[in-house]
């Protein structure tokens, strides 16, 4: 049974940066973080398989996803943070999955029980 832990969530000014991180219990070859806001669907925003990365559109220059693989921890790094970034954010892992479909939901077994994000303007 993989786990998976998340910190690092916070309210934060708009610009202003974070970093997320998800301690997994064991080394799972793919992973991600979605977010999800209040009436809105869980989307993807960033994931990583084995050493390559996929944004979002929407995150793309801003956010950063990577992996320390001696500890298993999941790392996003925020930078110039948008009000519209608030969400509940989850980290996620998984087997190999297609890389068209990283940052769809269906491909992940193991969910975090999600850190909250808030950014003000």
């Amino acid at each position: 049974q993989v786990q998976l832990v998340e910190s690092g969530g916070g309210s934060v000014q708009a610009g202003e940066s974070l970093q997320l991180s998800c301690a997994a219990s064991v080394y799972i070859r793919s992973m991600a973080w979605f977010r999800q806001a209040p009436g809105k669907e869980r989307e993807g925003v960033a994931a990583l398989q084995t050493r390559a990365t996929y944004y979002a559109d929407s995150v793309k220059g801003r956010f950063t996803i990577s992996r320390d693989s001696a500890s298993n921890t999941l790392y996003l790094q925020m930078n110039s943070l948008k009000p519209e970034d608030t969400a509940m954010y989850y980290c996620a892992a998984g087997g190999w999955i297609l890389p068209s479909r990283l940052l769809n939901r269906d491909g992940y077994s193991y969910w975090g029980q999600g850190t909250q994000v808030t950014v003000s303007s």
